[in-house]
C-alpha cells in the first residue's frame, strides 16, 4: 500500500464487542474502567506506554506511540459482547477471582452495566462448557444474522462512530480447511446448510466481516483465518488479525529461542508443562480443544529455529507441550519449560523456567492493543490481513505461500516500521554505517 496522504482521526465513540465475557474480557473492561478513573496504570500496553524511535539515533525523537499516531483515546471505548452465562460485567468479573475485590467494587457501577447478549454457541465446538443464554435459529445463516441485528442495534443505541470485534471466547475443537472454506460463496452456502465445518467464532468473524468491522481472534482456533473470510474482508474494507494471544509460555519461546538460535546453540529436547485453573483450563481439559492449542504452541519453534537451514543444531529436537487443568489455580497460570542445550564441541547444557504468571492479566493489555490498532488499520484504510499485528499472537496469520515470523523482536520492528511508515517517517533498519561515516 502506498503512503496515506492523511490518516482520518479518531472521531466520536469506539464501541469494542467482546465474544465472551469472561476472565480475559472483564479483566480487561475494569481495567480500562479503573485506568480511566485514575486508580491503576497500563502496565503491559505497547499502545499506551511504549515509544517509537524516529530518525536517527543522535536525533532524540522518540515519542510515545499514542502521541505518534492518532489512537482512539480509552474515555471513547464503549463495551459490549455476547456470553452463553447471564452474569453481567461486574458478575462475571466477581467469579473469574482476577480483579483484586477492591478495585472491582471501585468500577463497580461500570461493569454492572454490561449485560452479555445471547451467544452463539454449540457444544460440538466446546464440549466443557454450556450455558442457557444462547441463540437459536433455523440455520447457522440465520443466527449470523441475529449477531449482525446486534451489530447494528449495540452501535444504534450508543452512537458509536466505529466498531472492532474481538473473539475472547473458548477454544473450539481443532478444525482443517474444507472446501466450505474455499470461497465466500462456498461459505454462505454452507451457512444456509448449518455445515459442520462453521464453527460458532466463525459465525462471529462472518458477521463482523460482512458489517466492515476490523475483527480479531484470541484463541487457537479456525476463525476468520480461511480464504472466503479473506475474500469478504477485502470487499468490505476490515482488517483481520490472529490469533492466540502470546501471554505466558509461548511469549517466553518467542523471547528465549531467538537468542539460542542468534548464538547457533544447539536445542535436542524443549519440555514444557502449564497448570492453570480458569476457564480456559477446563475447557483444555477435552483432547479436542487442547490439539487446537497444541498445534498453536508447537508451530513456533520449527518457524525461529527453521531446522531445514540449521540441520546439525535443530533437527533432531523433541518438543513436548502439556497442559494441565488444576482448578486450586484459578487464573494463576504457571508453566515449566525444561531446554536441552549443546554448546561448544557439543557439550551438554540445560536452561530451566518456572513462570508463575497471571493469564488474564497479561491478555488483557494486548486487547487493549488490538482494539485501538485494529481501529487505526480501519481508518488508514489497511483491509484484510495485518501481518504487522503478529507481535501479539502465537499463530499469527499471514498471506498464503509465506511462513509466518515467531521472533517477537522482528515482530516488534515490523510493527513499528509500519507505524513509521504510516507517518512518512524513515524505517530503522539499524545499519548505523552512518555514524562512523
Amino acid at each position: 500500500m502506498k503512503i496515506p496522504d492523511d490518516i482520518a482521526p479518531p472521531r466520536g465513540r469506539l464501541g469494542v464487542l467482546l465474544v465472551g465475557l469472561g476472565a480475559v474480557s472483564t479483566t480487561f473492561i475494569a481495567g480500562v474502567h479503573a485506568i480511566r478513573r485514575g486508580l491503576a496504570a497500563p502496565t503491559g500496553s505497547l499502545t499506551q506506554l511504549g515509544t517509537i524511535r524516529l530518525g536517527k539515533r543522535t536525533d532524540g525523537r522518540s515519542p510515545r506511540i499514542r502521541d505518534f499516531v492518532p489512537l482512539a483515546a480509552l474515555d471513547d471505548l464503549v463495551f459490549g459482547g455476547w456470553d452463553i452465562f447471564e452474569d453481567n460485567g461486574y458478575e462475571a468479573a466477581r467469579k473469574a477471582q482476577v480483579i483484586q475485590p477492591d478495585l472491582l467494587e471501585r468500577v463497580r457501577p461500570d461493569m454492572e452495566g454490561i449485560e452479555p447478549m445471547p451467544a452463539v454457541f454449540d457444544r460440538h465446538y466446546v464440549k466443557k462448557l454450556d450455558g442457557p443464554n444462547v441463540k437459536t435459529g433455523r440455520s447457522k445463516r440465520e443466527l449470523a444474522e441475529q449477531v449482525i441485528a446486534d451489530i447494528r442495534r449495540f452501535r444504534a443505541e450508543h452512537q458509536l462512530d466505529r466498531l472492532v470485534m474481538i473473539w475472547c471466547g473458548s477454544t473450539e475443537i481443532f478444525l482443517e480447511e474444507t472446501p466450505v472454506h474455499a470461497s465466500l460463496a462456498a461459505l454462505e452456502r454452507g451457512l444456509e446448510t448449518s455445515d459442520a465445518a462453521i464453527p460458532s467464532s466463525m459465525i462471529y468473524a462472518y458477521a463482523a466481516i460482512r458489517e466492515g468491522i476490523p475483527y480479531a481472534n484470541a484463541a487457537p482456533n479456525l476463525s476468520a483465518d480461511v480464504p472466503a473470510l479473506e475474500e469478504l474482508a477485502q470487499a468490505t474494507g476490515a482488517p483481520l488479525a490472529g490469533k492466540d494471544l502470546k501471554t505466558g509460555q509461548t511469549l517466553m519461546k518467542t523471547m528465549i529461542a531467538p537468542g539460542l538460535k542468534a548464538r547457533l546453540l544447539g536445542v535436542n529436547g524443549w519440555y514444557s508443562t502449564n497448570i492453570l485453573g480458569n476457564r480456559d483450563g477446563e475447557v483444555l481439559d477435552d483432547p479436542e480443544s487442547f490439539r487446537t492449542k497444541e498445534e498453536s504452541k508447537k508451530s513456533v519453534l520449527d518457524h525461529i529455529l527453521q531446522p531445514e537451514l540449521y540441520p546439525g543444531l535443530y533437527d533432531d529436537l523433541h518438543h513436548v507441550v502439556r497442559i494441565n487443568y488444576y482448578p486450586p489455580r484459578g487464573d494463576n497460570k504457571e508453566g515449566w519449560d525444561n531446554i536441552d542445550l549443546l554448546g561448544w564441541l557439543d557439550y551438554p547444557m540445560q536452561l530451566k523456567i518456572n513462570f508463575l504468571c497471571r493469564d488474564s492479566i497479561l491478555a488483557a493489555p494486548i486487547v487493549l492493543d488490538l482494539v485501538l490498532l485494529l481501529d487505526l488499520a480501519k481508518r488508514v484504510g489497511m483491509n484484510g490481513i495485518q501481518e504487522w499485528l503478529s507481535f501479539y499472537f502465537k499463530s499469527p496469520i499471514h498471506a498464503r505461500g509465506l511462513y509466518p515470523e515467531h521472533d517477537l523482536f522482528i515482530q516488534l520492528m515490523k510493527l513499528k516500521n509500519t507505524l513509521r511508515y504510516l507517518r512518512g517517517e524513515e524505517l530503522i533498519t539499524h545499519l548505523g554505517l552512518e555514524y562512523y561515516d
